[in-house]
């Protein structure tokens, strides 16, 4: 039995969706039960035998600062999910709830492995081969250094097999201006040069440096970049996943002859739809600590919500915490402390998502 702490609390919209969510979710999977923790008086409306009630007396709201999530609110449904997989009791927390304070709260009760300087934040987007290429990290490391990146390659390595429960080594890409060796910034030429250095040593499936275009065009299955660049990138997929849908509502309802059009091609309209529909892909991954926590957005509708459960519940079934373990292990030597490594960075700042 697999078991997800779910923070029911978190989110724009709190019990009303991820009770549905959870509903859902445990009527697709037998093998699963979950602890909804939050007010007891909040959860009432969802009673299974698969599901029980942890409580939790305050709520973390998405306009909270870190530090009033992290030092005053100690009794919230995001921080009692988490002690959760401290303490044992489940396998994996999800929280729809503020990005900084997930990764603060995580970070401060979970720590992070050895051989890991910063938790990343991993999150698949759609590409043009009708799967998902997995960018990290995506907002919660703004400034990184070469060694960091090399971190996150090997992180998400692991998060990819895993989730495809699939022992192969998955194409690695590093986020750059061009495909050249030469070109980038000094950070990323020496990012460059450990990621070749990790794939000659077998750490690593290194496909080279890759262009934002890849992404999308799924040249591989994972991409490399620091927070800042990741962030932009995927509201940037997002606004124009939204785009697309706005013009196809503006467009095929103007007139009589465009509803018949939209009418003979919906089949294919709404194939595409649903290949950009972010609520396909929801569930984003913090990687790096001595536990597994998944991020919802924080708008998550049901369906985007048990999605975020299903990726959760995958990453814990097929052991995403110790395949990690076990690529940190192998690539050790070349993973050198990036604060030995290089003089101290700006302190790490997670961003919404």
């Amino acid at each position: 039995m697999t078991t997800l702490a779910v923070d029911c609390m978190g989110g724009d919209h709190g019990p009303r969706v991820t009770l549905a969510a959870c509903r859902a979710f445990l009527e697709h999977h037998p093998d699963a039960s979950l602890l909804l923790v939050g007010r007891p008086a909040d959860l009432q409306g969802l009673a299974h035998p698969r599901a029980r009630v942890v409580e939790a007396t305050e709520v973390v709201v998405m306009d909270d600062a870190v530090e009033v999530a992290l030092r005053r609110k100690k009794d919230s449904s995001m921080r009692v999910a988490i002690q959760q997989v401290k303490d044992g009791a489940a396998d994996v927390a999800v929280s729809a709830g503020n990005t900084g304070a997930l990764m603060a709260i995580a970070r401060y009760l979970l720590k992070t492995l050895d051989g890991i300087d910063r938790p990343a934040i991993a999150y698949p987007l759609p590409n043009a081969r009708g799967k998902a290429t997995t960018v990290l990290d995506l907002g919660a490391n703004v400034d990184c250094t070469e060694h960091h990146l090399l971190q996150f390659a090997v992180m998400g390595s692991a998060l990819v097999a895993a989730l495809a429960n699939d022992d192969r080594n998955p194409t690695v890409g590093l986020l750059n201006i061009g495909e050249e060796v030469i070109k980038g910034n000094e950070v990323i030429k020496r990012a460059g040069e450990l990621l070749r250095a990790a794939a000659a040593a077998g750490d690593l499936n290194f496909h080279g440096n890759v262009e934002g275009n890849d992404i999308f065009e799924g040249t591989t299955d994972l991409v490399v970049c620091d927070g800042f660049v990741g962030n932009v990138a995927l509201k940037t997929s997002e606004g124009l996943a939204g785009m697309i849908a706005g013009f196809l509502r503006q467009e095929f309802s103007r007139n009589f002859l465009t509803k018949i059009a939209a009418a003979i091609t919906w089949p294919v309209l709404s194939a595409i739809k649903n290949r950009i529909d972010y609520r396909r892909y929801n569930g984003a991954a913090l990687l790096g600590l001595r536990g597994l926590v998944f991020k919802s957005h924080g708008s998550a509708d049901e369906v985007a919500f048990e999605q975020a459960l299903m990726r959760a519940y995958d990453a814990a079934r097929n052991h995403l915490l110790d395949r990690v373990q076990a690529r940190i292990a192998h690539a050790a030597p070349l993973l050198v402390p990036a604060a030995t490594a290089r003089p101290p960075e700006a302190a790490a700042t997670a961003t919404t998502i």
